[in-house]
């Protein structure tokens, strides 16, 4: 069974950071591309950032530059979101999905799996 299951999410204070995971199974993660996004309370899903097979970040969030790193570890079958300086605009529930190819497509409609989220939130 295909699955992706995100973890890491949590309370954090203002300037701190938080790790994501994103552990797949049912398919072989090196063949690949995966995308972390997010969905704040009463908005639309946004795209964060993907990573291609060959390991090659495409930032869709210009407010996380710098800040938010991803990576992956396709003999663990992981990708991972490093999220440094978070600041109260970046709670929402994040979510990874597999994009359909081993490129970063830079549409919604190019990712066919999707986890089922994990709660960031930034507060005092």
């Amino acid at each position: 069974q295909l699955q992706l299951v995100e973890s890491g999410g949590g309370l954090v204070q203002p300037g701190g950071s938080l790790r994501l995971s994103c552990v797949a199974s049912g398919f072989a993660l090196d063949f690949y591309a995966i995308g972390w996004f997010r969905q704040a309370t009463g908005k639309g899903r946004e795209g964060v950032t993907c990573i291609s097979t060959r390991g090659d970040p495409t930032n869709y969030l210009d407010s996380v530059k710098g800040r938010f790193t991803i990576s992956r570890d396709d003999a663990k079958n992981t990708v991972y979101l490093q999220m440094n300086s978070l600041a109260p605009e970046d709670t929402a529930v994040y979510y990874c999905a597999r994009e359909q190819g081993p490129y970063c497509s830079g549409s919604v409609r190019g990712f066919d799996y999707w986890g089922q989220g994990t709660q960031v939130t930034v507060s005092s």
